[in-house]
This record gives structure tokens, sequence and C-alpha cells, in this order.
């Protein structure tokens, strides 16, 4: 961490925040010698401010990078709450966005979290923490997580680079003044064992400190499966001026747990289907010999100051170090003739990321016209090294493995290194955002973002080192009409890039260094309706375009060419808050068509126009329903449904076809005391058989038996 630069506007951030601490000490001390008390501090106040009431959230900045209404946001967004988190015992990112229309969650090989948004590809990079990339293939967990929002269609004005179908933020829980003191147990089905605490306090009337630790270890429905996972996230939050607050956290995150990509599929080519999905125990390969592991450290400091009612500036700092190891023995092929391939590799991880963002915020009125500008910066290094070692010249060890007794028992020696590469990133990027009231009817929103994104990849197993810098325009623009305060009807333009260095910065080679990033495109319109203080409904249909992809060139197969040829065309609706005072609600309905638009053949595999694009359901359907009897007793019921969606998309010669389904999930809550509240969660309620994920044609991760866990929170 040494010598990591902050832009020049974070150093005068901290040269505002050096000149107005000795000021407001002085003042303090003259304050004190007077003897007359402070009884309230607004920064204090700021730092409180809850946007999120019950199921539903009133505001989010993720979006806007500023404290904006979600009416007032020309993007579909869901946040996923604290007491949604809590009431549905969320275990996992799969967990978190099964009842978020037009996001479909993918099994990431066992070893990460993994999400389709709108057809646009499986992405495992587009994750952040309160704004800022958190982009290693990592399992996260949410016991240092206040809410959790999920912003649907490409925004590289706001995150950069990715986020082409959409990205998932977390938001931290941060020190305040409010006292909090919570100590949660939880055991469940297979073995589950969790507890957390979340304790935080006043340290005076200028700091305040809060520290989230959790510690889980639980067995699984899958045979030879566990987890074992522990964390500690520290955060204290220091207002030494009325303008001005700082918050600083640090944390370590450690995750160890075996690698499960499930079962595989059953068929000699085209349509495909799961291989005796009822016997969801089996595991197909090793489970002893598929250890994963990471582990994390981090540290972060935001820095805010407003200097008046209309500006304010804030330079947020963001530390990772990322070290990963996972080792798979899985089933590598379909089942023919009741025999299936093995294949096995090790894989191993270090990323290193800072960036740092400065944004400067200022209101302004001109003309009639209500101003909130935007000017920003970003500069970050991301650093990668990565490896693979395999068995022999292939992943299969071996061929023609028995499906009737699938547990590989044969010696393993993975000592070829298939792959030694280093990746070094380097970003620069300035951005300008207007959001502008033109009246009480009519709003705007128009922005636009600058990358500087360069590439050092050394394929050190070659001696090849490619140098690649790419420059991203990337702009934004709504328009948004309240007829009523309460409802907005918008329109919106926005897109994003993924360069060529891919999700996680490794996937370059010299034939694809020199062509031009993949593209998404997203025209959307939608409406938002506050129905009550309580509730809100949301509807969008949007077409979302994926250009610039790498295809074989037909004229010379030894060349790539890009072209323009996906297209999702979709519609989404959205629930959340109180229907009643007793009665809360969150779900929603998405439809999506997802097409590849031209013939084409990608890295040997051809694809026909108007093939399905793969982990894409046409149709979603989710719904929850928490219902409180009276101040004691209170239950939920839930629906998830989605129907057919192909593992993969189809080729002329291979695709497995993964059945839809209707899951039952329920919850029963019984507050014992003012300190003491107990909850039952009972997931797939009437023990359907079903596929929860996929990650290629034969991984393929049934969904659990009926199961349960018993939490009990205890406040003091």
């Amino acid at each position: 961490m040494k010598n990591l630069p902050l832009s020049p506007v974070g150093y005068l951030t901290f040269a505002i925040f050096g000149a107005s601490a000795v000021q407001v000490h002085a003042e303090e001390l003259q304050v004190a010698a007077l003897n007359i008390n402070k009884v309230e501090v607004a920064s204090k106040r700021i730092s409180d401010t809850k946007p999120v009431k019950g199921y539903q959230a009133k505001k989010s900045s993720s979006a806007t990078k500023t404290d904006t209404p979600l009416i007032d946001i020309p993007q579909s967004l869901s946040v996923i709450t604290q007491e949604q988190i809590n009431d549905q015992s969320v275990q996992s990112m799969s967990d978190a966005v099964r009842y978020v229309p037009g996001v479909t969650a993918s099994q990431g090989e066992g070893n990460r979290d993994a999400l389709n948004f709108r057809g646009s590809g499986v992405t495992t990079g587009d994750f952040y923490l309160d704004g800022m990339r958190d982009d290693i293939q990592t399992y996260r967990d949410f016991y240092n997580t206040d809410r959790i929002e999920v912003l649907k269609g490409p925004n590289g004005m706001i995150f950069g680079r990715g986020a082409s179908g959409g990205a998932i933020n977390r938001v931290s829980k941060e020190a305040g003044w409010d006292p909090v003191r919570e100590i949660k147990l939880t055991y469940g089905a297979y073995n589950q064992k969790r507890s957390s605490i979340d304790i935080g306090n006043a340290i005076n009337d200028f700091a305040a400190f809060r520290l989230n630790a959790v510690y889980e270890e639980s067995d699984s429905y899958r045979n030879g499966v566990s987890l074992n996972r522990y964390g500690v996230n520290p955060t204290f939050t220091i207002t030494p001026t009325d303008n001005t607050k700082i918050t600083i956290g640090a944390e370590y995150f450690k995750d160890e747990h075996i690698g499960d990509r499930g079962i595989p599929s059953i068929g000699s080519g085209l349509n495909n289907r799961p291989y005796r999905l009822q016997d969801y125990q089996t595991f197909y390969g090793n489970a002893k010999l598929s250890p994963n592991e990471t582990e994390t450290k981090a540290f972060n400091v935001m820095i805010e100051h407003a200097f008046n009612d209309k500006l304010s500036i804030r330079n947020h700092t963001r530390y990772a170090s990322y070290d990963k190891f996972y080792q798979n023995v899985y089933a590598n092929s379909a089942v023919t003739n009741n025999a299936f391939n093995v294949g096995a590799y090790r894989d191993t991880t270090d990323r290193e990321n800072f960036i740092n963002q400065t944004d400067v915020i200022y209101k302004i009125t001109t003309g009639g016209l209500e101003h909130q500008l935007l000017a920003g910066m970003e500069i970050g290094t991301q650093k990668t090294n990565n490896s693979r070692f395999i068995a022999g010249t292939s992943e299969n060890i071996p061929n023609g493995f028995s499906a009737l007794n699938p547990t590989y028992r044969l010696p393993i020696n993975l000592n070829n290194q298939s792959r030694n590469q280093t990746s070094d990133i380097d970003i620069f990027a300035v951005y300008l955002q207007d959001q502008i009231k033109i009246n009480e009817q009519w709003q705007a929103i128009i922005g636009i973002r600058h990358d500087q994104f360069k590439t050092h990849y050394d394929n050190i197993k070659t001696n090849q080192i490619i140098e690649v810098s790419d420059n991203l325009i990337s702009p934004r623009a709504g328009l948004i009409f309240k007829p009523v305060e309460n409802l907005s009807i918008y329109g919106s333009y926005s897109l994003s890039y993924v360069p060529r260095a891919g999700d996680q910065l490794i996937s370059i080679t010299a034939t694809t260094s020199s062509l031009e990033p993949e593209k998404f495109v997203n025209q959307e319109i939608g409406a938002k309706y506050d129905v009550t203080p309580n509730l809100s409904l949301t509807a969008a249909a949007y077409k979302l375009e994926r250009k610039n992809v790498a295809i074989t060139d037909p004229a010379n197969t030894s060349q790539n060419m890009i072209v323009d040829s996906q297209e999702t065309k979709g519609a989404e609706l959205g629930i959340a808050g109180k229907i009643t005072d007793h009665w809360s609600m969150f779900g929603g309905y998405s439809y999506q068509d997802a097409v590849f638009t031209k013939s084409m053949i990608i890295s040997g595999s051809s694809y026909l126009a108007g093939t399905t694009l793969g982990q894409t359901p046409t149709h979603t359907f989710s719904l929850w329903n928490r219902y409180e009897f009276n101040e004691k007793w209170g239950a939920a019921i839930g629906v998830i449904s989605r129907s057919n969606m192909y593992a993969l998309t189809p080729t002329t010669t291979a695709s497995t076809l993964l059945p839809g389904y209707t899951r039952l999930d329920a919850a029963i809550f019984w507050k014992a005391s003012p300190k003491i509240k107990v909850q039952l969660n009972i997931e797939n309620l009437t023990d359907k058989d079903y596929v929860a994920s996929a990650h290629t044609n034969n991984n393929i991760t049934p969904g659990a038996p009926i199961n349960g866990r018993a939490t009990l929170i205890y406040n003091f």
C-alpha cells in the first residue's frame, strides 16, 4: 500500500479537512471554556439518515452518484433491504436476487458469484461495494451489508467498464450514533451453524464505531460439500466539523468450501436434459479433491465535506487484496452409455485493487432550471496474477468414467502448468453529469464519461507481452415526466463497454487485442408509481443490444471479425412495500426475448440466427409476502417460478435444456420479548425437484430439497 496515489481533487479534500479540523478544534476549546454544550451535531443527523423502510427503499446513490429518490431515476433498479435480507434468511448472492426480475443466478463453477442481467451474458465482475469495484471471483457474505442495490441495464457513465447488462452494489453497514447491539444465531438443515454480531455506539459527539463479525460452518444436501467462513469488519465514523464526515473501514474475510459443479446432462447433442435430477445428492467427480479458498483483505476511507448547501466534495479510496485458490475434479461431458469424462485442474489468482474516486457536487439555478452538477474523476490500478495446472495435456482424466459409480478415486497429479499470466490495468476516468429539474413535471439527466483503460498483459508461459490502450466514451441520457408527484414516466439511453481483457482482466489474446471493446447499448422506457408512501410499483420495457462481438471471419478462418449480433427485448414489473399496515410484499415479473440476430461461428462453434441465448428464461415470476398477525406473530410465503432455459446458448450440434419450475418458500416470525426474536425459514416447501443454476451444458446444480433453518436474534 506504499505510495498509493490520490487524485488531485483527493489531495484538495484532505487539505480542506485539515484546515476545517484546526478551525473546529479552536472553536470547541472556546465553547468548552464558556461551558456551552453542543446538543446536536449536524453531520450526526446526516450519518443516521435511513433511506429504507421495510421492503421499500426511497433513495439511492448507486445509479447517479448523488442522493436521488428512486422515482426520479430513469433506470430499472431493485433494492433488497436489510429487513428483506433478514426475513428471507438470505445466504448467498443467488438467494438475494431470486425475487428480482430480470436477473438470473448462474453456477459460477461452484467457486464464485455469477449473474446474468437481461441476457447480456454471465458476469463475475460487475460487483461493487459502496460504489467501488469489488470484482474478484468469490462468494460474498452479507453480514456487514445494509442493503443490496440491483441496477439493470448498462451504465458505463457511473461504473466505467463492464456493467454490460447491470450491476450489483452492496451498501455497507456504517457506524452511527444510534446504539446497535445484536447477536444472531442460526441452525439449519445439513448441520448449518452460523453466528454473527453487530455492535456499535457513539464514542463521543464526534466519533462512532461499529463492528460486524460472522462465523459459519455447514454441510450440504450435496454429498461431500461443505463450507467454512469467517469475517470481521470494524468501521469508524468521525465528524470533525458540522460539515465534514470521515468513514473508515477495514475487512478481513476468509471463505473455504468445496467447489460443486453439480451433475452432468444426458444425451448425444441437441436438447440434452439433466442426468438423474432426482438423485440430487450425488457428486460427480471427487468432492474431497475440490477445495476452494479465498482470503480478502480490504481498507476503505471516505471523506465528505459540504462547503455550503450548494457545494460539496467526496473522496473515496478502496484498497483490496484478494488471494484465491481452487481445484476441481468434476464431470466434463454428457453421460452417454452410462459413461462420462472427468475433468480436473488447479487454479490460483492473486489480485490487488487500488481505486480512488473524487466527486464534486454543485447545485445551481440558471434560467429557471435547477441543476445538480456532478464532476468526478477515478484513478486506479488492478494487478492480477493467475496460473492453472492440469494433468497431462488436457483437463480430462480419464475418458469414459462410470456414471453408475461417479466418485473418481484414481490417482491425480496436477503438475502440468497450462497457463501462467499477469495483467496490470491502469484506469483513469473523468465524468460529468447534470440532473436538471425543468419544472414540477419535467426532469432530465445527461452525463458522459471518458475512461482511459490501459492493459499490460504478460503471458509468462509463452513469453508474449501485449499492450493495449482503450479510450471509452460512455454517455447516458434520461427524460422524466411527472404528471403528479408520486408518478414518473421515463425514457433513457445508456451504454457500457467491456474491453477484450474481459470480466477478469486476463482474457486478452494476440488475436483479440486489436479488436474494439464489446459494446452494450440499452434503450428503456418505464414508469414508477408510489401508490402510497409505503408502496411502490415499477414497470419497464427495454431493448439491450450487444455489439462488437468477436466471431470467426468466414473469408479467413484464422482471423476474427466483429459484428453486432445479440439482442434482448424485454419487460419487467416490480412491487415493493406495504399493501396494508400488516401486509408487506416484494417481487416482480420479467419477460425476456434474447436471441442471436445473425448466424455466425464463435471459437469454432456455429450459431444460427434466432437462437435463444443461454441462461435467459423467457418468463420469471417471484413474489414474497409477509403478514403480521399481531405484535408477536407473523408469517411469510414466497413463490419463485421460471420457464425453461438453455444452460448455454445452443450451437448447431449441442445444447442442454433446463426445465422450468415453481418453488414455494415460507417463514414464521415470533417476537418472544422486546429483545428476542425467533424465526423459522422453510425453503422448497413442496419438495420440488428442479435445476437451480448451471455453468455449462454439463455443470448443472440441482436445487435443494425441502429444508429449513431457525434463527435467534438477540438485541441487548
